[in-house]
């Protein structure tokens, strides 16, 4: 097994991507690359602590590669905005890969690289890589937040669009 730590937005929207995604065995939300230790919600909201909302995942590369979860990343958000994901806004957003290997390292570059080539946005792309240092796992109300709140106003209007394009996207890996 491997794991990935990616920021990509609101951690409610991430998970909630690869939570259906095969070879994926678990997804946790939380907090990575800022100064504060065991920060929780209410700080991380401020942008002072210099964490990123993140999703740390954890995969079976037999069944699905860490160059397929970058390509997801890469089209779940919009990696051209700095510090920003639709209306949230703020260094907590940002689109963010932190790297767990250099093998991870060298993956990301050239996969940026590859989306950055691509023209498929008009700006370039802002996504920072990163050596991954911490992970804190956020709150337990934070974990499987669109499962366990479908019809809260930001899960239908801003997570259930992006994962019906997700799903339309990459319907052949969908566990």
């Amino acid at each position: 097994m491997e794991l990935a730590t990616l920021g990509s937005g609101c951690f409610w929207c991430t998970e909630a991507v690869y939570q259906q995604l095969k070879g994926v065995i678990s997804v946790k939300s939380g907090y990575s690359g800022g100064n504060l230790e065991n920060p929780t919600y209410e700080q991380v909201l401020t942008g002072k602590t210099g964490h990123a909302e993140v999703i740390q995942l954890e995969f079976n590369p037999s069944i699905i590669s860490y160059e397929e979860i970058l390509e997801v990343f890469f089209e779940i958000h919009d990696p051209t905005t700095l510090n920003r994901q639709g209306n949230d806004v703020g260094t907590q957003y940002r689109s963010i890969i932190f790297y767990h290997s250099e093998q991870q390292k060298e993956v990301a570059e050239r996969i940026k690289g590859e989306y950055d080539k691509s023209k498929n946005w008009k700006d370039p792309i802002v996504t920072k890589i990163e050596p991954f240092s911490e992970f804190y796992e956020a709150e337990e109300y934070h974990q499987d937040y669109f499962k366990r709140n479908p019809n809260q106003g930001y899960c239908r209007y801003v997570i259930a669009p992006k994962l019906e394009k997700f799903e339309k996207t990459f319907k052949l890996k969908l566990s």
